[in-house]
């Protein structure tokens, strides 16, 4: 399997149903806006039955969907998210989580759960619209997502996450993002001041898993 490695930097933001997406060109250097595009992603996350990846701020999932299917674990970092990905391999085509996790991924985590075994842990399913964010030369900066996400307690019966649904908003840079940590974050803070005046609120949870599982804190 051959494995990726990049930075994730973004901001999430709650929004109710009747929240409309801004228009975002004019924020910071984005000229230009693509046509929305959507896309339904499942995702299966997995974790120790002591959830030692998620103590350690650590997301392992398989997800199905989109143009970045595959397998991915996310670790906490400087500056956003460092995300390794491998494709599906095995998983292409079966239902996601049917699957255990490669050894390949696995060993990109043992470090922190040694022995113990990995489980699947919930079921995300998200109708994700995305628009692209360029500037004038047409080269993408960021992408505004609005994710329509419900989810799904794989533990079992017992399982306190059990099923829940929310809408939230993502703003993700891209490859064409500022050079600089300083002007990555004034981009941010353009894009956030219209996504504020448009409805949204900071998000109250981390990640998609964290509020899956009903906690404010967990991987990514």
């Amino acid at each position: 399997m051959t494995k990726r490695s990049q930075v994730e930097i973004e901001r999430k933001y709650d929004v109710d149903e009747r929240a409309v997406p801004p228009r975002l060109v004019g924020a910071g250097p984005v000229a230009l806006e693509s046509d929305p595009e959507t896309v339904e992603l499942v995702a299966v996350y997995f974790d120790t039955p002591g959830l030692e990846l998620a103590h350690h701020r650590i997301a392992l999932r398989v997800r199905h969907g989109g143009g970045d299917a595959g397998w991915t674990v996310k670790l906490p970092g400087d500056e956003g998210r460092t995300e390794l990905s491998w494709p599906l391999g095995a998983a292409e085509g079966v239902q996601p989580g049917s699957q255990p996790p490669p050894g390949e991924v696995v060993d990109a985590v043992r470090e922190y759960i040694g022995d113990a075994p990995l489980e699947p842990l919930a079921r995300v399913t998200n109708i994700r619209t995305t628009v692209i964010l360029q500037d004038a030369a047409g080269f993408a900066i960021a992408e505004l997502c609005d994710d329509h996400v419900s989810s799904e307690g794989l533990r079992g019966p017992e399982d306190p996450s059990s099923v829940r649904r929310w809408r939230e908003w993502e703003v993700e840079l891209l490859e064409a993002a500022p050079d600089t940590r300083e002007r990555r974050a004034a981009l941010l803070d353009d894009i956030e001041a219209r996504v504020l005046e448009a409805g949204a609120r900071p998000s109250t949870s981390s990640s998609k898993l964290a509020r899956a599982l009903g906690v404010d804190s967990l991987g990514s």
